[in-house]
């Protein structure tokens, strides 16, 4: 992808307010200033549908029999990217804070599976729905994402829309931390500080 296509899928997560400024807690339990809130831009089906879109073109060849979006943040996208390729799509989620799969779904022994995530930081909640799919018998292909973050220890190929780096901090070292300021925590998983 050029640095302009890319700029241009920048622009609608801007466009979206999708970007976000301030003290964050991150479920790693890093500190950062920015944060990227996908399901801001998930809200408008244009700007959805052309930001999974630069995924689609870079997975549409891969041989896969099943999307599976991480809760909560997967869902949506690996909703939309599994329309626009005419694929299966379920989701993992949390229970008692262990990602498991439910509600009926299934993977088949040997079916090859693309993870689809809204931001992949460290590869966390990618490495528990890894665990969950290999579990039953699936192989993980990659994962598609439409922000990667480039800090994930997964060794898997990430297929992104966008690629950005923000830096983050421990708790001692942060500086927003330093001034007094309070973070927040943005996301959705559940974590002990």
């Amino acid at each position: 992808m050029s640095q302009k296509e890319q700029q241009l899928l920048l622009d609608l997560f801007r466009e979206s307010d999708a970007l976000l400024e301030g003290h964050f807690l991150l479920s790693s339990g890093k500190h950062s200033e920015k944060y990227v809130q996908c399901e801001k831009l998930m809200q408008y089906p244009d700007r959805a549908r052309q930001v999974v879109a630069a995924v689609a073109e870079q997975v549409k060849n891969l041989s896969i029999d099943v999307i599976v979006g991480p809760a909560m943040g997967g869902i949506r996208a690996a909703y939309e990217l599994g329309r626009q390729l005419n694929i299966r799509t379920i989701f993992t989620e949390r229970v008692d804070n262990v990602m498991t799969l439910r509600r009926g779904f299934d993977i088949k022994e040997g079916e090859k599976v693309l993870i689809m995530e809204d931001v992949v930081t460290t590869g966390k909640s990618s490495l528990e729905a890894i665990k969950v799919i290999e579990g039953l018998g699936g192989t993980v292909i990659g994962i598609g994402c439409l922000v990667d973050r480039k800090m994930s220890a997964v060794i898997l190929p990430i297929y992104s829309a966008v690629e950005l780096f923000f830096e983050t901090y421990d708790q001692q070292g942060c500086p927003q931390c330093e001034k007094g300021s309070e973070a927040i925590k943005p996301g959705s998983r559940k974590f002990s500080e």
